[in-house]
C-alpha cells in the first residue's frame, strides 16, 4: 500500500516545496487539484507540465493524478440535459487525462459535487442517463492516455447524485469501460448505514483509488474513526494501490496534518 497526500492544503506553497516536504515526512505520491495550478487545466501548457513533473521527480515523489476535476470551472456539468454541455464536459475530462499523463499520473477522481447534483426539473434516473452519456463520450480518449477515471460516491450533505458505493458501481456497469472504476472515501462511506470495512470488502475489486479522512473533514487520526479495521479490510481484500490523505479543514496547519496523518496511518496499517 502506498501513501499520497492531496496538494490543496498547501495553499501558497511553491510546488517544488510541497514535493520536497511531503517526501520528507514519508509520502511517495502527490494528488493534485487542477485549480491550484490554473483556472483550467488547459491553461497549463506542456512546458509547465514538464517542469512540475521534473520538480516532483527530483523530490522523489510521483504525481499520481488529479482530483476536484471541475472545481472552480464554468460551463461543465456531468448531469446536464443539454447535450452540448455534456459533450463539452466530456472533452474537458479528456483534457484533464492528457495533463495527468503529462504529469506521470494514471488516475483521476470525479467528485465535483457542484457539477453533478440534480438540476431543477431533472430526475435522478434522467441524471443517471446523462452522466452515463458524458462518461461514455470521454472514456475511450481518457483510456488512450493510460488514465483511469474513478467515480467518487459522496454523502448526501454534499450532493444528491451517487451517494453510495452501490450507486457508483451501478454507474460503472452502465458506462461499461474497464478504465472507469470506483473511488472510495472514508468520510463519504461514513454516511452509509453499512460499516466502512464491509463496504471496502464488497467493492475492493472494483476500486481504483482510496481517500483517507474523517467525517469531521480532517485527516485520519484527527477524529473518531478507527482506521485499524479499515486498513485490515484493504489489505485482506488485496487493495495495493494508493491511499491519499484528503482533508477539508486545514487546521492547525499543513505540516501537522501531513505528519500526524501518515504517522497514524502507518500505525493503523501495521496493527
Amino acid at each position: 500500500m502506498k501513501f499520497a497526500i492531496c496538494n490543496e492544503q498547501f495553499e501558497g506553497w511553491a510546488f517544488d516545496r510541497v514535493c520536497q516536504y511531503v517526501k520528507s515526512v514519508g509520502y511517495d505520491g502527490l494528488e493534485v487539484a487542477p485549480f491550484t495550478l490554473a483556472p483550467r487545466i488547459t491553461d497549463v501548457d506542456k512546458a509547465r507540465r514538464a517542469e512540475l513533473r521534473r520538480q516532483a521527480d527530483g523530490a522523489g515523489v510521483r504525481i499520481i493524478g488529479l482530483h476536484w476535476l471541475l472545481a472552480g470551472t464554468e460551463g461543465f456539468y456531468l448531469t446536464s440535459p443539454d447535450e452540448a454541455v455534456r459533450a463539452r464536459t466530456a472533452q474537458y475530462l479528456v483534457d484533464l487525462a492528457a495533463a495527468t499523463q503529462d504529469f506521470g499520473g494514471d488516475l483521476m477522481v470525479f467528485g465535483s459535487p457542484k457539477q453533478r447534483s440534480l438540476l431543477e426539473g431533472v430526475t435522478w434516473d434522467q441524471a443517471f442517463a446523462y452522466a452515463t452519456d458524458t462518461f461514455r463520450r470521454a472514456m475511450p480518449a481518457v483510456a488512450a492516455h493510460n488514465v483511469s477515471l474513478c467515480m467518487e460516491p459522496l454523502g448526501p450533505s454534499e450532493t444528491d447524485f451517487v451517494n453510495t458505493a452501490a450507486e457508483g458501481a451501478r454507474l460503472m456497469d452502465a458506462v461499461g469501460h474497464p478504465n472507469f472504476v470506483l473511488h472510495l472515501d472514508v468520510k463519504a462511506m461514513s454516511s452509509e448505514p453499512t460499516p466502512v470495512p464491509a463496504i471496502i470488502r464488497q467493492y475492493a475489486n472494483r476500486t481504483g483509488h482510496f481517500h483517507a479522512n474523517d467525517p469531521n473533514r480532517r485527516g485520519p487520526g484527527f477524529g473518531d474513526v478507527d482506521f485499524k479495521p479499515i486498513f485490515k479490510a484493504l489489505k485482506e481484500s488485496g487493495y495495493d494501490r494508493w491511499v491519499s490523505v484528503e482533508v477539508f479543514d486545514y487546521t492547525p496547519d499543513p505540516e501537522t496534518i501531513a505528519e500526524k496523518s501518515i504517522e497514524y496511518m502507518k500505525r493503523a496499517a501495521s496493527a
